[in-house]
């Protein structure tokens, strides 16, 4: 069924396995089957978690969204692909895990932002570098602050600055950090856990948990789409950073 991932449902789980090597970057394609694989895992009533990882040939969990996707041909499905997971995450409220090794950033970064529970290896990468092309994250910018709190939030996203896994750990935004070698057996220890509950009473709990949150997510980011797809991505400088990109020159920004 599936191209860029591999889907497993096993023993109340689903796996959603990033396997686009060599760095696993979503393109339109990959986040509608990510989507698809979402979807299929929220029609199992007693499914207890989605785990994101990426497949052992990879280079990491994600290098994020594909640059050339951001042009004015396809921003419009890019963006819809990308939140389109985020929002069916958000609706069928299953308990997820990010299990990370290496780089997760851009939309990478992201996703881990929107799961519940992060198991990270000592040698992972985070960040969110998206202001270096001219452009924001907008799922970041809607979740980060929540996680990490506004000041680095807003220090992270502004500066594009990536950080390490002890940094991650020591500002919320990992709930683990183990060896490479201990990723598989802390992630069994975390989804022994969830396997000794109901699947119904987790659901209530995760959507208790996202309603005292305050502004639902889903209404957050619909706003912070629209200031990108129609204010943002209407300035030169916005084409100017995709662009040189990709053809890898340092961007000349034109302030406007």
């Amino acid at each position: 069924m599936y191209n860029s991932i591999i889907l497993t449902i096993e023993d109340r789980v689903g796996r959603i396995c990033f396997s686009r090597p060599p760095l696993n970057v979503f393109n339109i394609a990959m986040m509608r089957e990510i989507a698809d694989a979402v979807n299929e895992c929220q029609s199992h009533r007693d499914m207890v978690a989605i785990v994101f990882e990426a497949a052992g040939e990879t280079r990491g969990f994600s290098a994020g969204v594909a640059v050339e996707e951001h042009v004015d041909e396809t921003v419009y499905q890019m963006l819809e692909s990308f939140h389109n997971i985020f929002r069916m995450l958000e609706q069928g409220a299953k308990p997820t895990i990010a299990v990370v090794d290496g780089a997760a950033l851009g939309g990478g970064c992201e996703l881990v932002a929107a799961c519940d529970i992060v198991i990270a290896s000592d040698r992972s990468l985070f960040g969110q570098p998206e202001i270096k092309l001219g452009v924001f994250p907008p799922v970041a910018a809607v979740l980060l602050p929540r996680i990490i709190g506004e000041r680095r939030a807003r220090e992270l996203i502004l500066t594009g600055e990536l950080i390490n896994a002890e940094e991650a750990l020591q500002l919320g935004f990992v709930n683990y950090v183990v060896k490479v070698e201990e990723l598989s057996e802390k992630t069994e220890e975390v989804l022994a856990k969830l396997r000794d509950l109901s699947a119904p009473s987790l659901e209530a709990t995760r959507r208790a948990l996202d309603i005292a949150r305050g502004t639902s997510f889903d209404a957050a980011l619909s706003v912070v789409e629209d200031l990108y797809l129609n204010d943002l991505m209407k300035t030169d400088d916005a084409r100017e950073g995709v662009s040189a990109f990709m053809e890898k020159r340092k961007p000349e920004w034109r302030n406007r």
